[in-house]
């Protein structure tokens, strides 16, 4: 007996000195998704722990515990409620040092990667609640995505606006589309419901990414299982009948994870002329653990579009505000399909590797209101329309693997890779006749001449393969050096006779690009260093290009040599942090869109262009509850050799126009995007934020005769989730774009006969509810 009681008195002293045993959970307050590497440390600091890959901990203590994270505002858990805790952790409103993946596809803090990385988080993608993607990305500084209505765009990132293939668009780092067949829309081939964080590389990442990241890679990071169960349901609407709604959810058991998340969007009859579509968009995703050390991934996506397309607008209907289409029968319709699985292996502390596999199947048909052209005799008078319906098929098969290896040796380590994308495709084009009602520049309708303009198949086929190697000779320096190599192969099969085309019956494409970096990053420690790199980005033609009967100037492969520097620092106690980059980006044969006389359009190279540049991001935070956010790029973009070819129509006879140093059409010198964020502490759960968007004035021809002048816009968002237990979980928002109701274009667009304008939309009113639950 005596011994009972001395084995429960040191039982008791033993509880009284180490605590009681806390075990837990930690996870993000938005998408519950497991957090690892949350450090977890008792108040009196004498234990401490960290959670591992599902988010858990386990710590002995009897005092309050601590958790604390990079980017996550620190959180403080009362323990005497109980041996298990479910911790959810919030965004902080300055996070001085944001983990991302784009840079080399590994997990790492955005000072130690030697380029212009932005990040758009699950704060601001919920906060936003964007209907379309521009919203989130035009918080970007140096990036001006361009609304074209009905989730279409185009894009300007170190670069003027352009419907050119100069940007990389990825989802979970795999491209979206293949090399060679670009589509400056094809954002709306994501699922915004699905998407976690967004990361934007400003400048050349082709070392690592390969062709077509020029002036910036966008990589769309799905969402992952949340932890334990959670599940979130919307719907929402505007004044111009946009109609929405929004449900994704998943749950973690054990080794397997599963996230399913999709939304239906519709509009009919809205502010502007023949706009109606529909979107369907879905996204799925799971995971199973296979050990501890080992993970297997399975996606899958699917989008579909259907939309009318208005066409852009004359001066005179645009100034008028007159929003009516000119036709009522062109039209989009987009089928797409991605799936891929990834295994990745953690062989040990300094190896591990990953391998996936990918599948795409896309459709794009089209009537395209940009293809519809005026004939006009040598003195300038109509005589007939002509336009096209064409269809656009490829899909692809492909896999990207990777090894990551560190070592010893100055800390250093070696990243090696091997891509490969096998998507045969096929297109075809069939002539219009247009029929115009000349007097009121009306089309009023077409017939298919059952005459093809064209019909291709193509096998296309590129693998790479590259490498990186990072070196950190002291503390505060690393040095990093990459070098990819690109083989793109295009074989082409004409199905046209002989003599209706001008191209062979088959012929073959091959460009072999080598593209290195070199970059450096140094820390001066609280939160201050800088960085600087070379890195080289490089275009093949497009296939379109090549081999459209439409395109009648050869194309050569463009190069970019990106010449970078920027740094990052904290002020006023950590309540301020800044970002600046400056680029130099030469380009050679860069591959510019000429607007001809009919208003169709055409590529051509320039000899030579200078994009330069500076970007810059403020962020401000003075309280907890106030975030203060500027974010801007002054830029000039020049044509150093360039020229085009006109005829002269009443003489027949062809002249040179010549534009060497004159500044690139549709490129803004200044464009900036500042928002300002209350979430007050009295009134848990309420946010408002007002948010100003600026164009500055541009050419919108090479002669540098004709300009457009800009625009300010601002919006009002409020929202509010409910923390009251009856009603948690409920959330509701209002969103008001274009406060002001200015009349503005997104891009407008010259030749001899006139400006064209994209209207943008009037005065946006959103109304949105939704209803969120989890349970850890």
């Amino acid at each position: 007996m005596k011994q009972i009681f001395i084995s429960i008195y040191l039982s008791i002293i033993t509880l009284v000195a180490y605590g009681q045993s806390i075990h837990g959970t930690v996870t993000d307050a938005i998408t519950h998704e497991a957090i690892a590497g949350v450090t977890v440390t008792s108040a009196d600091s004498s234990q401490h722990t960290i959670t591992d890959a599902k988010g858990r901990f386990s710590i002995n203590t009897n005092t309050d515990l601590k958790f604390s994270y990079i980017g996550y505002s620190s959180y403080t858990a009362d323990t005497k409620s109980g041996a298990q805790l479910n911790i959810s952790l919030n965004r902080a409103a300055i996070d001085l040092q944001p983990v991302i993946i784009s840079a080399n596809r590994e997990r790492q803090a955005r000072q130690d990667a030697p380029i212009a990385i932005s990040k758009i988080t699950s704060v601001q993608i919920q906060d936003t609640k964007a209907t379309a993607l521009y919203q989130l990305l035009n918080k970007v500084s140096g990036v001006y995505m361009v609304n074209l209505g009905n989730e279409q765009h185009t894009m300007a990132i170190r670069q003027p606006i352009t419907y050119n293939a100069l940007y990389l668009y990825m989802e979970d780092g795999l491209p979206i589309r293949p090399t060679g067949i670009f589509n400056h829309n094809s954002l709306y081939e994501i699922n915004m419901s699905g998407v976690r964080d967004i990361e934007v590389i400003k400048g050349p990442a082709s070392s690592l990414y390969g062709s077509n990241s020029v002036g910036g890679a966008v990589n769309f990071i799905t969402q992952n299982p949340p932890s334990g169960y959670a599940g979130n349901v919307s719907i929402q609407g505007d004044n111009y009948r946009y109609r929405r709604v929004d449900a994704d959810g998943g749950f973690s058991s054990g080794k397997f994870g599963l996230y399913a998340g999709g939304y239906i969007a519709h509009q009919k009859n809205s502010w502007q002329d023949y706009s109606d579509f529909d979107k369907y968009s879905a996204n799925l995703k799971s995971t199973y653990d296979l050990d501890n050390r080992t993970k297997l991934t399975a996606a899958a996506s699917y989008n579909y579009l259907n939309t009318q397309t208005p066409g852009s607008l004359d001066s005179a209907h645009f100034y008028n505000r007159s929003y009516g289409s000119n036709q009522r029968f062109t039209y989009r319709k987009v089928s797409a399909f991605r799936a891929n699985a990834r295994l990745e292996h953690t062989w040990n502390d300094q190896n591990s590797t990953f391998f996936t596999a990918f599948y795409r199947d896309n459709s794009t048909a089209q009537l395209p209101s940009y293809f519809i052209s005026d004939v006009r005799n040598a003195a300038g008078v109509y005589q007939s329309s002509n336009g096209q319906v064409n269809d656009q098929k490829f899909h692809s098969l492909g896999f990207l693997t990777q090894h990551r290896s560190d070592f010893n040796f100055l800390h250093s380590r070696l990243v090696v890779g091997a891509y490969l994308d096998d998507s045969p495709s096929s297109y075809y084009a069939q002539y219009l006749s247009i029929q115009k009602d000349a007097a009121n520049n009306y089309y009023t309708g077409f017939t298919n001449t059952g005459t093809y303009i064209d019909d291709y198949r193509i096998k296309l086929l590129n693998y790479a393969a590259y490498t990186q190697y990072e070196i950190h000779p002291s503390e505060a320096l690393r040095i990093v050096a990459g070098l990819r190599y690109d083989h793109v192969h295009y074989a082409f099969t004409n199905g046209l006779p002989a003599a209706n085309t001008r191209y062979k019956r088959q012929e073959t494409n091959n460009f072999n690009i080598v593209a290195p970096k070199l970059g450096l990053t140094y820390n001066f420690g609280n939160n201050k260093g800088l960085y600087a790199n070379y890195s080289v980005g490089f275009q093949p033609p497009e296939t379109g290009d090549l081999y459209s009967s439409r395109q009648l100037t050869p194309l050569k492969q463009a190069t970019f040599n990106n010449y970078e520097v920027g740094g990052w620092f904290s002020a006023l106690d950590k309540k301020m942090y800044v970002e600046v980059s400056l680029y130099d980006l030469e380009g050679r044969n860069e591959i510019i869109s000429q607007l001809l006389a009919d208003n169709t359009t055409q590529n051509q190279n320039a000899g030579a262009t200078r994009h330069r540049g500076v970007e810059y991001a403020i962020t401000y935070a003075p309280v907890q509850q106030l975030t203060f956010r500027f974010n801007g790029t002054n830029a000039r973009h020049t044509y150093l050799n360039y020229s085009e070819v006109r005829t002269n129509y009443a003489t027949g006879k062809n002249y040179t126009l010549v534009y060497n140093n004159n500044r690139m059409s549709n490129a803004p010198a200044w464009t900036a995007n500042s928002e300002i964020t209350y979430k007050p502490e009295y009134f848990p759960g309420f946010r408002i934020a007002a948010e100003w968007q600026h164009l500055d004035k541009y050419f919108t021809d090479p002669a540098n005769t004709k300009t457009y002048g800009g625009y300010n816009i601002y919006n009002l968002r409020l929202g509010y989730n409910c923390k009251q237990e009856a009603l948690k979980g409920v959330g509701i928002w209002f969103n008001m774009l274009n406060l002001s109701n200015k009349l503005y274009a997104t891009t407008v667009t010259s030749n001899q006969y006139g400006d064209t304008y994209t209207a943008a939309p009037p005065r946006t009113c959103t109304l949105g509810i939704s209803y969120s639950f989890s349970k850890h």
